[in-house]
């Protein structure tokens, strides 16, 4: 798995730009937003309501797999 939900929301989507839409998709439409650069995954999906391993799921199917 490349993404985790340790990692930070925009350490993701500076790696990997095409998970934006996922994001956006699942109900965080706040990637701009100032706790997207301090919160990790998983405490964003937590405060949207948002199931993390379902996101994690679908980040990783956008992203290249080393």
């Amino acid at each position: 798995m490349t993404i985790t939900k340790d990692m930070s929301i925009m350490e993701v989507v500076q790696t990997y730009p095409d998970t934006v839409p996922v994001f956006m998709q699942s109900g965080m439409g706040c990637i701009g937003c100032a706790a997207a650069h301090f919160e990790n995954i998983e405490q964003g999906a937590m405060a949207h309501g948002i199931d993390v391993d379902a996101l994690i799921a679908s980040l990783n199917d956008v992203v290249p797999q080393s």
